[in-house]
């Protein structure tokens, strides 16, 4: 220890340097906590979808989960040191090599149990899920259940492991480098999760990945502790178990707690509006926040040196602070006045490397500087106090700890409060008064503390005073400059530039106008009307329109299945849209109630307004009744049964999509069907290549195989081109009897149906017929082979997220109608009829 160390820390006495602080035992420590990182990340990505599927996909659902996921670190980081002090019989008799090797078998362990026991764990959830807030309630205690024993093992990591470390300005400088390793190693976790072992091995492989590191980890932990043993047990037999009283220690506190707060609300800000500009896919989330996580990971390692070198670390401390608010600004700025106006359109990327490489150049471009300085935040914050601890890992804990409870208030308050209430503008603004609170709360103690001027002497009041009045005429500036995002973003997406550019061409003779905007819970959402054709746009995609095309699929999605049924009396609308498909059982005496589902909060009211001549005023009509959960989630934890459940959920890839296309899934809707009734599932041709659209209709066969698919197309210069799928399932064979159907058609009490199939253009009940496609056993030949896409792998949203820009939709459908034959069984009805039907599904016709 150098003569500088020791006078940091009056009263201690010198020891002898400790092994983990030579350089081969701190390399081999470095990259054991990296691995711990890498299953950490694993462990994370894949609980939090196993729990999504049992408890939701809410906002309110992700937001217990990742509350739990870091109150788990906060809880391990904060409680070992307190629970297990230095002279403790773990640390004296084996040191923290072994401790910390114990905590990884221990991890690897639960991650096992884990994946075996959270099926049955959710069939408890199901069994006694109720509403309101005990739902509420019950989700957290389930999450709690699975989610908080690993975590708070791996929260203990971190403290264990800086206990091998003396708490001097070195040895902060080495705890900060072993959190940079470890976000390094969460970085190539996250990027190795979601780029290779979910997309090619699912959930199980995933978990059995992260459960050998932590064997590993586990058992080169104890092979490092046999080397250092005899001198940890004599170092941690005479260590001093006191804290010290640190003047200032509290500000420090507070200051890397308002850190973590603005690290994780940004993080929410950031990957709201990045995830809309780049396309919302699992290879999206993952490039985000392996982006953010590198940051963080460079910041930490900058951050170290620096905590080693300087003189005056709260200083430094308070600056990282002052300049994350100018980073804040900046990546408020490219998102809101760079991004959208980069010329160039994502949908030409065919091979998806090249659409990679562009999200993760703009992701860098975008979020990068802040991340840096959040992550040097960490090891000068460890540096502001070192010198008042005689236990490194007590330090640890309570700078750890601080950060990770304001990470938790932080997603839940810019979650559930600040975005749906003050919008992504106003909260970014608020990040940026937050961060420089926590510099002022840094700074302003420093202006008589002896020490901590600019060149090692005491800052004169006056100066710092005029200089802490600078910065926050600087902050206000900075929160000036914040704009909002353009409602072109929010509504186009990955297609802004483009759309924006044509937008100025077509609006000279038909300007586009915006009827309404909004941020929710879940989605941002926006309506336009140009000349009568009103869009809905939810996260930068066309979610549906009263275009003719999309009419008709929208009536499809809810005729269909109605008319197939032939008494609908309680049906199911997963998703709500324009609510056409919705208002389509408006129109049929028989339904006595009309369910739906819906994620986001705003759509319905906004929908409502503005497309309520199109979707019948569905919402208003006495049947209707609206829940707002995810269609799967409202499955599990209701025992209704429906004659009609129709699904209309977002596009293919988009993460979290492929839950409602799993055979797991399809299963629940068949549980949930009346004898007789029927399901449909919309399909979209033009969202994915062969493979995707193969599992999808695989998927669905598998559990209807006397399912029968319709199409939704439209003839572009004379060609026939595929457009959407609508697939229809019973439990029994369908049997269509077309000259009963007419005469449905034809009573006084179904004018309305037949208003509403008229207005797109079918005009009998052999218009409808002729939309037939195809049906399971006929398929079978081109199906073989095709992914099933379940809940242990959700292949699906890979492979569609890996193909969004394939432009397949065309060659798809005509491979489609090349398998189409007159389906003998499936229909019924005269001679005639039939004669006439099976001329319109002919290839001439």
């Amino acid at each position: 220890m150098t003569k500088l160390e020791q006078a940091e820390r009056p009263g201690k006495q010198s020891v002898d340097r400790s092994p983990a602080e030579s350089f081969p035992a701190l390399a081999v420590i470095l990259l054991l906590f990296a691995g711990s990182g890498c299953a950490a990340l694993i462990y994370e990505v894949v609980w939090l979808q196993q729990l999504q599927l049992i408890i939701g996909s809410t906002a309110v659902s992700v937001g217990v989960l990742l509350a739990t996921y870091m109150a788990g670190l906060f809880l391990g980081s904060v409680a070992l040191p307190r629970l297990l002090p230095p002279a403790a019989p773990p640390f004296r008799l084996y040191g923290p090599f072994r401790v910390y090797g114990m905590l990884e078998l221990g991890i690897g362990l639960l991650g096992i149990l884990n994946l075996f026991v959270l099926p049955y764990v959710g069939s408890l959830y199901v069994a006694g899920v109720a509403g309101g807030f005990l739902n509420l309630l019950l989700r957290g205690v389930l999450c709690a259940l699975c989610i908080l024993p690993p975590t708070i093992l791996m929260g203990a990591t971190f403290p264990v492991l800086c206990r091998s470390l003396e708490s001097t300005r070195a040895g902060v400088s080495r705890m900060g480098s072993l959190y940079g390793a470890n976000i390094a190693g969460a970085v190539f976790g996250c990027l190795w999760a979601g780029f290779y072992l979910l997309r090619l091995y699912g959930l199980a492989a995933a978990t059995y990945a992260a459960v050998a590191i932590n064997i590993l980890i586990g058992l080169a932990s104890m092979a490092l502790a046999g080397q250092s043993g005899r001198y940890e047990a004599e170092r941690y037999a005479t260590r001093s178990e006191e804290w010290g009283t640190v003047r200032g220690a509290t500000y420090i506190y507070v200051a890397i707690a308002l850190s973590g707060l603005t690290a994780l609300g940004a993080q929410v800000v950031w990957t709201r509006l990045l995830s809309v500009l780049f396309g919302a896919t699992v290879y999206t989330f993952s490039i985000i926040l392996a982006v953010f996580l590198a940051g963080l990971g460079i910041g930490s390692g900058a951050g170290s040196i620096l905590a080693r070198s300087t003189e005056r670390p709260k200083l430094a401390f308070g600056i990282c602070q002052l300049l994350l608010a100018a980073s804040i600004a900046w990546t408020a700025w490219a998102i809101a006045r760079s991004l959208p106006y980069w010329p160039i359109d994502p949908a030409l990327a065919e091979n998806p490397v090249y659409l990679f490489q562009l999200n993760l150049f703009r992701a860098l471009w975008t979020i990068l500087p802040a991340t840096i300085f959040w992550g040097a935040s960490f090891p000068l914050a460890m540096g502001s106090l070192a010198s008042h601890s005689d236990d490194s890992g007590q330090l640890a804990a309570g700078v750890y700890g601080a950060n990770t409870l304001g990470a938790i208030v932080g997603a839940l308050f810019f979650s559930f409060i600040s975005i749906p209430a003050l919008g992504t503008m106003r909260s970014q603004q608020l990040l940026i008064g937050l961060a420089c609170v926590s510099a002022l709360v840094v700074l302003t103690p420093l202006r008589s503390s002896s020490g901590d001027g600019l060149y090692g002497e005491p800052a004169p009041s006056q100066q710092f005073g005029w200089g802490l009045a600078a910065a926050v005429v600087v902050a206000l500036a900075l929160i000036a400059s914040v704009s909002n995002v353009p409602w072109q973003l929010l509504a186009y997406g990955r297609r802004v530039a483009l759309m924006m550019y044509s937008d100025r061409e077509e609006s000279k003779e038909h300007p586009i106008q915006l009827l309404y905007r909004g941020e929710g819970l879940n989605s941002s959402i926006v309506i336009t009307d140009q000349s009568g054709l009103r869009i809905i746009y939810v996260n930068g995609n066309v979610e549906a329109s009263n275009a003719i095309d999309d009419m008709r699929l929208q009536t499809m999605d809810g005729q269909l299945p109605a008319l197939v049924n032939s008494n609908p009396q309680d049906v199911l609308v997963v998703g709500f849209g324009t609510g056409v498909s919705a208002g389509t059982f408006v129109t049929h005496p028989e339904t006595k109630t009309i369910t739906i589902a819906e994620l986001e909060h705003l759509i319905p009211p906004a929908s409502g307004k503005f497309f309520q001549r199109e979707n019948h005023d569905v919402l208003n009509d006495r049947r209707t009744k609206v829940f707002y959960d995810d269609g799967r989630h409202y499955l599990q934890t209701h025992d209704d049964r429906f004659d009609v459940i129709t699904s209309d959920p977002v596009h293919l890839w988009i993460k979290g999509t492929s839950a409602l296309y799993s055979r797991e899934y399809f299963e629940i809707v068949r549980r949930h069907l009346k004898p007789g009734g029927v399901a449909a599932q919309w399909l979209p041709l033009y969202d994915g290549n062969v493979d995707t659209i193969k599992s999808v209709l695989a998927t669905f066969f598998a559990v209807f195989p006397n399912g029968t698919v319709w199409s939704n197309h439209v003839m572009d210069h004379g060609v026939d081109r595929g457009f959407d799928l609508v697939l229809l399932g019973q439990t029994s064979p369908t049997k269509i009897n077309v000259d009963a159907l007419q005469q449905r058609l034809d009573r006084p009490d179904y004018a309305g149906v037949t208003s509403s199939l008229r207005a797109v253009g079918f005009n009998s009940a052999n218009d409808v017929a002729a939309t037939y496609l195809g049906r399971a056993s006929d398929l079978q030949p081109w199906l073989a082979g095709a992914q099933i896409n379940t809940d242990r792998n959700l292949r699906l949203q890979y492979l569609a997220g890996l193909e969004m820009n394939a432009n397949a939709s065309a060659a798809i459908y005509q491979t489609l109608l090349g398998y189409r034959v007159f389906p003998q069984g499936l229909f019924e009805g005269s001679p005639d009829s039939l004669q006439r039907l099976s001329v319109m599904l002919s290839p001439v016709h």
